[in-house]
């Protein structure tokens, strides 16, 4: 009882399948955190190309649950993956191979033309790590009934249907966000268009569980599973962002932007595309700039260090652009641009505060770019990434963008893609 007023039982539950390993996160009504549980990767096997490595990393955090929270009070479930992870499977949702990784150049260049050749500027498909070659490259697996992606399969897993997919996961593979359909220009390309799966909207009830999974993991047996989502949109929706010009940027190696909008908004010419959200859009750019550079000049206990030192109230405003190498993407497409990271000061602590500030005003140029290029003007921005973390960068940061920081609702992916799994259960009458 809180305030004399009961308190749901009911909770929905997100599954992260990342690159090192698997998390789950389970949320009630209000989307708080209830319980989480999390496997390594490489714990449940070596080969991390492996579908079967994934299932028992699920597996496996799903059975760690089991301790922290009774497992009978999940209605729903969804699951988010990493973008552009595909794999051939038999039609009994049985892989035929290993997978291939979200990074992997899966085709030649002449393949790389050819799509170049029938995608529109504006399409997700384009580049050499495209989730649509990798279709095209495992179509003619031997006994091939579906190419699915990475989060489509654990769903499958979860439910026996391997026949559909999401509107995020399906972006870079070539759907059409606006349309909301596999296009026309598809058929121009070697793609066996029967190979592809149907696609939902991330949140859309899917399937109930399977019966013999819900009683393995103690599940209520009329739980859904709701279609599920990318792992950056998953972090994104995790942080509470809900409202058009509300924003996240992530201060990891790299610094990435993304932000709400009610418009979708695309330019390819700055890797911009936008995810569609339900009647929203998620449109995001990333730089060169980032954690990385701070790297190679410091170690994490000299920035630390260092940090505390600095006067976030006096800005040096050297105007540096720091990059570890020529080469930026956005907010600046140049992929001959220099690292501007001279004069240098004398002072260690004064060449730090120069690099935080020249990367804040990187990030400032990244929303005025996307404010350019027709999204809302930047209302609220949430932090995520160990760069959130410094205090001193965080002051310097909320001087040059002057609008309201919000604390993330949470860091975890599995935490926004149990966001969508209430959604479901909500459409499905279960909460």
């Amino acid at each position: 009882m809180i305030g004399g007023e009961k308190v749901s039982d009911n909770l929905a539950l997100g599954i992260d399948v990342g690159t090192t390993g698997v998390r789950a996160v389970a949320i009630d009504e209000s989307g708080t955190e209830v319980a989480r549980a999390d496997t390594p990767m490489a714990i449940a096997g070596p080969n991390p190309r492996s579908p079967a490595v994934w299932w028992t990393a699920t597996t496996r955090t799903l059975q760690a649950l089991m301790h922290e929270v009774d497992m009978s009070r999940i209605k729903a479930v969804a699951v988010d993956g990493t973008s552009g992870t595909l794999l051939a499977i038999d039609a009994n949702g049985m892989p035929l191979g290993n997978a291939l990784m979200y990074n992997d150049v899966a085709s030649t260049p002449d393949a790389i033309a050819d799509l170049a050749a029938h995608a529109p500027k504006t399409s997700a498909a384009h580049g050499p790590t495209s989730g649509l070659l990798k279709v095209i490259r495992l179509q003619d697996t031997e006994g091939t009934s579906k190419v699915v992606h990475q989060a489509d399969w654990i769903a499958g897993c979860l439910t026996g249907r391997f026949d559909i997919s999401d509107e995020n996961n399906a972006l870079k593979t070539g759907y059409d966000p606006v349309e909301r359909c596999w296009p026309g220009w598809l058929e121009q390309t070697a793609v066996k268009l029967p190979l592809l799966p149907d696609v939902a909207e991330p949140g859309s009830v899917i399937a109930e569980i399977k019966s013999d999974v819900a009683a393995q993991f103690a599940i209520a047996r009329n739980a859904v599973v709701a279609a599920g989502t990318t792992d950056g949109c998953a972090s994104f929706l995790a942080t509470g962002a809900e409202k058009p010009g509300d924003a996240v940027t992530a201060l990891g190696s790299t610094l990435v932007l993304k932000m709400l909008s009610d418009e979708p908004l695309f330019a390819p010419e700055y890797g911009l595309y936008s995810h569609r959200i339900g009647d929203r859009w998620l449109a995001g750019g990333a730089s060169n700039s980032g954690g990385a550079v701070l790297a190679k000049h410091f170690t994490p206990e000299r920035i630390q260090a260092l940090s505390a030192e600095i006067d976030p109230d006096k800005l040096l405003d050297f105007g540096y652009y720091p990059l570890t190498k020529a080469g930026e993407r956005f907010p600046i497409n140049d992929p001959e641009l220099p690292p501007r990271m001279d004069p240098r000061p004398l002072s260690d602590g004064q060449y730090l505060q120069a690099i935080l500030e020249g990367i804040a005003d990187v990030e400032a140029l990244g929303y005025q770019r996307l404010k350019e290029l027709g999204a809302p003007d930047l209302k609220f921005l949430r932090t995520v990434g160990g760069g959130a973390k410094n205090a001193a960068w965080t002051a310097i940061r909320q001087r040059k963008l002057s609008v309201p920081f919000v604390t993330p609702a949470s860091q975890d992916a599995a935490a926004g893609t149990a966001r969508l799994a209430l959604s479901g259960a909500h459409t499905a009458g279960l909460i």
